[in-house]
């Protein structure tokens, strides 16, 4: 490869470090979610999550990132020690990228779709089992959401994602609070918002406290190298623990402001808010079909729900594509074309995986590929990888807490502090172990 790009500002850098975070984890995953484990109580133990793991790990991925000048498939290799064997870890990233992408490009192509149907005015038959049965639909709309990813991919990285992402995040934000501001107006808005906000203790148990460390690995795309792109991109102007604070803040604004549009929306028009990963699909299908100009409220609902997923998928798609062209010396459009191949054809696995290949149940009656590929990424590899981040970074054996403080801190702006070390060094790995084991144990395999 040449000469590193570089973004064209610390916007840029926010904007799509934020992007990348912000996706279907936030407005599809985060409320359906949030509806099954209890709304609240799901809530706390999701903030607290993000505020005690999330965090640190995002410093440390930006900081391994930015020291290490390279795509998160050299990283280790770059800063390890002699004698070391980190390496590794770099085409377990590279695998995760390609296995988050096999199930996430299907469900970008799913809102596509609803996006495409509220916008012609065709809602009347729409539903989610109708759709995920269809093979053409889901086919045809991953073939799209691929093909618009790595067009914006295959040109330079300022001209093609950093604009393109800058222009989606301001009109996502901007659809974000009409649309939550229209759903404060509706008349079950006071009790969908006590289910949200208010916690019931009760409620909190083992398998709230894994869907919650989960969810925030998942929503801020931690552990697979999808951070650590963007640190490679920036220079040491800035310090890295005010830039990680306010990538979390707009994540997670957007994540709660996905459940003010939603359970408001649900509780008054009697849907169910437990419905699982169909509550964006039928149920705001139903409540859209059900208000007063419905169809233009569910096409600026749908389209904020692709400039989110699709701010994810360029994210993601770029380190897919750092990481390949660092390993082959590829150009951008050569690049583009081969990874955008290799996306669309393992996403074939979920597309079909409800119709052509639904007899691959992999767990219970009735799983999927979607069920598969989530396992492997969001109970596997995103856990594994924030505990290979935190290990590396703090300990001797690795690249070291004295080396990754002085990168962290470099710059202007908040500081990583010494009292920090041991919520890094041993509270952070002990409780993704933890979790983790308890996660692995309970999972319902039958």
């Amino acid at each position: 490869m040449n000469e590193r790009e570089r973004l064209g500002s610390r916007l840029g850098f926010i904007m799509l470090s934020a992007g990348c975070a912000i996706g279907c984890g936030n407005v599809w995953k985060f409320p359906w979610m949030c509806g099954q484990y209890g709304g609240g109580s799901f809530m706390l133990v999701y903030l607290i999550c993000l505020i005690v793991l999330g965090l640190p790990v995002l410093i440390m991925e930006f900081s391994a990132g930015r020291a290490s000048q390279a795509s998160p498939v050299h990283m280790y290799a770059k800063l390890q020690k002699p004698g070391q064997k980190w390496g590794f870890i770099g085409y377990l990233m590279l695998f995760g990228n390609f296995a988050l992408m096999a199930f996430y490009c299907v469900v970008s192509g799913w809102i596509i779709y609803y996006f495409y149907r509220f916008l012609t005015g065709q809602t009347a038959d729409l539903g989610f089992v109708g759709m995920i049965t269809n093979p053409s639909v889901n086919v045809v709309f991953l073939f799209i959401t691929v093909v618009l990813a790595f067009i914006i991919l295959s040109f330079n990285l300022q001209g093609g994602l950093e604009r393109v992402t800058k222009i989606m995040m301001c009109a996502l934000l901007v659809l974000l609070i009409i649309l939550a501001g229209h759903s404060m107006t509706l008349s079950g808005a006071s009790e969908g918002l006590a289910f949200y906000l208010i916690p019931d203790f009760s409620k909190i148990n083992g398998s709230v406290i894994v869907g919650a460390m989960n969810q925030a690995f998942f929503t801020l795309s931690l552990g697979i190298g999808s951070m650590a792109i963007f640190g490679s991109y920036i220079g040491k102007e800035r310090s890295l623990m005010g830039e990680s604070i306010r990538v979390i803040i707009l994540d997670t604004f957007v994540a709660v402001m996905a459940g003010l549009i939603m359970f408001p929306a649900c509780f008054t028009y009697g849907m169910e808010v437990n419905a699982g990963p169909s509550l964006l699909f039928d149920t705001m299908a139903a409540v859209f079909n059900n208000m007063a100009g419905g169809r233009w409220w569910g096409t600026l609902f749908f389209l904020f729900m692709v400039f989110a997923a699709m701010s994810t998928v360029l994210g993601v798609c770029e380190n897919i594509l750092a990481m390949m062209r660092e390993l082959t010396g590829w150009s951008r459009v050569k690049g583009s074309i081969i990874c955008g191949v290799v996306v669309f054809v393992s996403g074939l696995t979920t597309a079909l995986g409800f119709n052509v290949l639904s007899g691959f149940q992999p767990f219970a009656e009735g799983s999927s590929w979607l069920d598969f590929w989530d396992f492997i990424v969001s109970n596997n590899l995103l856990p594994l990888g924030s505990l290979s981040f935190a290990l590396f970074c703090c300990n001797k054996f690795g690249w070291g807490w004295e080396n990754f403080i002085a990168e962290a801190n470099a710059g202007e702006g908040m500081k990583v502090k010494e009292w920090m070390k041991p919520l890094f060094r041993f509270v952070v790995p002990v409780i993704i172990i933890f979790i983790y084991v308890y996660g692995i144990v309970t999972f319902p395999y039958k």
